[in-house]
């Protein structure tokens, strides 16, 4: 009897494990949710008890239905949320706090004194990122200085840290593995991406012994095996691990310099293939390692969208416009236009490729016509426009057109959104009938891990569901295009 893979995608909101088999195929899947804790605003933390145990439940039900017990598992992937930190004790691996969540900005103002004190050009030399709260560097170093004696139990040794990756392998093997890989060291602000290794100077500048730091391997190998667990047997290899957005990458088959994908989940994450060389941008994006497998190292560029369906939730939750996500596409159709009203959904500030912490979401052009559904379709659009942003910037600096998108993520089921994706982008928009591509990503690396599969098998196992091609003149998106950098000026400036 064939052995299969499962994925433990564990994401921002909730975990998400699903079995798959080696053509590729979801046999079973499950999705388990857990609380968010905002103890000041603008901070966020997660129970990691309450991660784990999402992680156990969604493992068992995935299997559940597949209709298979865990000794069917021949190996597992891990993609996780990026740059979320948890720092544990390794005697007891007992967390000394709440992890610390990527969107999390308590850090903000360490990192503006880094910026202030002239450290941005040569941290970003190294390690392709920004100075910013968003990465683990300063997080850790927080932890360490208001947990009382965490620096000096790190200094000597007797704490580990970790982003969601390695805390998992960690418990996964009963703590016999310290180990995270090279995708999401690179989201550390500590990891040297030319020479792949953590760097002494950055540990210093942070403030981060480097005695918590793990050791980084390849996205696709085996770096430990299950242990006592009441979920899984023992001895399952763990094969693959990638953070979430390389994974759908991978998930996406985006394997040729030039292929991009955008994944739009409460953000969107936008990233482009620029193969084995990093090239530093100068359109506000950031530079990561996409994976390395077999010792070759591949690189992308990404940019980032702090809000996509999170303004979809806004709109539900907020203003009560719709009872479900899923209604804004009929109800944003009901309405041939927006009537010239748009929509900035910078209601976290704008990231990539502006920076700008300090914009405010921003409708304009509103009249007394004006009603829910000209918002609804002004909503999407502004995702759309967001995500074009984030392209025309990434072309600019790989210095090549994108002609072909490939989408993931919940909002990517939505055609209307899609479709006006493609008019914005003047690129072609390809769905996957599976858009959970990070799980599936993680599954496909833990094959290549275990050595089932190449990446050109996994390649083949990429099923399009539909594309979409632009569908209005440039002169049309042009005047689109015009409307929306008036909006994005009045958010930055704070007109109205």
């Amino acid at each position: 009897m064939s052995k299969l893979l499962l994925a433990i995608d564990q994401g921002t909101t909730g975990t998400t494990a699903l079995v798959v088999d080696t053509s590729g195929k979801t046999l079973g899947k499950a999705g388990v949710e857990f609380a968010q804790h905002f103890p000041r605003p603008g901070w966020v933390e997660h129970e990691t008890r309450d991660i784990w145990a999402s992680v156990g439940a969604a493992v068992t039900r995935a299997l559940a239905a597949a209709g298979v017990a865990g000794d069917r598992i021949g190996g597992i992937g891990i993609t996780n949320q990026r740059e979320t930190t948890v720092v544990w004790r390794r005697d007891t691996r007992a967390p000394i706090h709440r992890a610390i969540v990527w969107q999390c900005r308590r850090t903000a103002e360490a990192c503006a004194k880094l910026v202030a004190q002239g450290h941005a050009r040569s941290v970003r030399d190294k390690t392709g990122l920004v100075i910013d709260a968003y990465f683990s560097a300063t997080k850790v170093a927080w932890l360490l200085d208001h947990v009382e004696g965490a620096r000096g139990a790190a200094e000597r040794g007797e704490l580990a840290f970790g982003t969601i990756d390695a805390w998992l392998v960690s418990e996964l093997t009963a703590g016999a593995e310290h180990v995270t890989d090279v995708t999401n060291a690179s989201r550390t602000l500590l990891f040297d991406i030319r020479t792949m290794r953590w760097d002494d100077g950055l540990c210093a500048l942070f403030g981060v012994p480097p005695q918590v730091l793990p050791r980084v391997a390849a996205s696709a190998e085996i770096v430990g095996r299950t242990l006592g667990l009441d979920f899984l047997p023992d001895g399952i290899p763990i094969a693959g691990i990638a953070g979430d957005q390389q994974a759908a990458l991978f998930g996406q088959a985006c394997f040729s310099v030039g292929d991009a994908k955008c994944t739009y989940g409460t953000g969107a994450f936008a990233l482009m293939n620029i193969g084995s060389a990093p090239i530093a941008s100068t359109h506000g994006l950031v530079t990561t390692v996409a994976w390395k497998i077999d010792g070759r190292v591949t690189y992308a560029l990404e940019g980032s969208a702090f809000i996509a369906g999170a303004a979809v939730q806004w709109l539900r939750d907020g203003l009560g416009l719709i009872k479900q996500s899923s209604d804004i596409e009929a109800l944003a159709r009901s309405v041939e236009s927006t009537g010239g009203v748009a929509f900035v959904p910078a209601l976290a500030g704008l990231g990539a490729p502006y920076w700008d912490p300090d914009a405010r979401g921003t409708i304009t052009g509103l009249t007394r016509g004006s009603n829910a559904a000209h918002l609804a379709r002004a909503t999407l659009e502004g995702i759309a426009f967001s995500v074009r942003d984030l392209l025309f910037a990434m072309a600019s600096d790989a210095g090549r057109e994108i002609e072909r998108l490939r989408v993931d993520g919940g909002a990517s089921r939505n055609d209307l959104l899609m479709q006006f994706q493609s008019d914005i982008s003047r690129a072609s928009v390809e769905r996957p009938h599976e858009v959970e591509s990070t799980g599936r990503g993680a599954a496909m690396l833990a094959g290549v891990g275990l050595g089932w599969m190449s990446p050109e098998d996994a390649a083949g196992m990429l099923s399009l569901e539909r594309k979409f091609a632009p569908s209005i003149s440039s002169q049309e998106g042009d005047a689109h295009l015009a409307r929306w950098s008036d909006a994005v000026a009045r958010a930055r400036s704070g007109r109205t």
